[in-house]
């Protein structure tokens, strides 16, 4: 299957939002309701409206989450050597 690179984002977003929605809709119905004969149609209800809100999320919330990640100074701690950790509590003793 080829598609065209420029959808790539929209269908990250679709399935993204699919999966999450579907896990997390059933995780919470089943904590809240049980497993009753209301079940189905209850947890069919609220993944449906979660979807929506996860797929809307799953596009818009990425870009803005890049924008606030690109402003992040992150630095790497050098490694403590041993010999450094030695000299240092001779200094101090």
């Amino acid at each position: 299957m080829s598609i065209n690179v420029k959808y790539r984002n929209i269908i990250f977003a679709f399935f993204m939002a699919f999966s999450m929605s579907f896990f997390i809709s059933f995780i919470l119905v089943s904590i809240n309701s049980g497993y009753d004969h209301i079940f189905l149609s209850t947890w069919l209800k609220t993944w449906s409206q979660a979807f929506i809100c996860a797929f809307f999320g799953a596009y818009f919330f990425p870009r803005v989450i890049q924008q606030m990640m690109r402003r992040i100074n992150f630095v790497e701690k050098p490694p403590i050597n041993e010999k450094d950790f030695l000299v240092r509590e001779e200094d101090n003793g």
